[in-house]
């Protein structure tokens, strides 16, 4: 069973901050990431059940953000005081797609993502029924989407990409492109390289 798949290769439910795990760093060795001092965040790989099987929940942040506007991430932000990782996913997808918490199987946290922008982000995985009813939050999120869990786990859509930034080395960043019908939406950064690493992590569990 592919629930059953998916949650033998994450990490329990337990606690934690800091500690290793994916970053910018993985494509750019020459860069300094910063390992103390970072602001705790979680998202949430929601997978949804559907009828042709597994999608994740993707949104699109409104334009006009301060930052990463416009960009396509998983629901999520800051860990505020007291909370673990789960219950900031949870309460940030209500925030910002109107998600009710108590649909929401939790299955277990993916590989740590420390970003160059001062983040260290933990990805809960959980499942919900399909078809969501969601209502966006407009300051934060501009559209929500989902997109078949098979193709942002096929190896073969994840590119690698770069951004020039003189008088710098280029910065390089994995990016999945989704195609759907007249659309086309680019995944890129931080929410790709934590769908790359949550591939890894169920590559290697395959591999014995």
């Amino acid at each position: 069973m592919l629930e059953a798949r998916i949650a033998a290769c994450l990490d329990p439910l337990v606690d934690r901050t800091g500690g290793p795990g994916g970053s910018d760093h993985d494509l750019n060795p020459e860069l300094t990431i910063p390992l103390d001092g970072l602001q705790e965040a979680a998202v949430l790989i929601l997978l949804v059940e559907r009828e042709q099987g597994l999608r994740v929940l993707l949104t699109q942040r409104a334009g006009d953000m301060r930052r990463h506007a416009g960009q396509i991430a998983f629901p999520g932000g800051r860990r505020e005081a007291g909370e673990t990782p789960w219950t900031t996913a949870l309460r940030e997808a209500q925030e910002e797609v109107g998600l009710d918490p108590s649909l929401v199987r939790l299955a277990g946290l993916s590989t740590p993502y420390r970003t160059l922008t001062g983040y260290h982000i933990t990805p809960v995985v959980g499942f919900a029924p399909g078809p969501l009813t969601l209502t966006l939050n407009p300051p934060e999120v501009a559209e929500a989407f989902e997109v078949p869990f098979a193709f942002l786990m096929d190896p073969a859509n994840h590119e690698r990409r770069h951004r020039d930034q003189p008088p710098g080395p280029p910065r390089w960043h994995y990016a999945i492109t989704w195609r759907e019908l007249d659309q086309e939406r680019l995944i890129w950064g931080a929410t790709a390289g934590m769908l790359r690493a949550l591939h890894d992590r169920l590559e290697r569990a395959d591999a014995g």
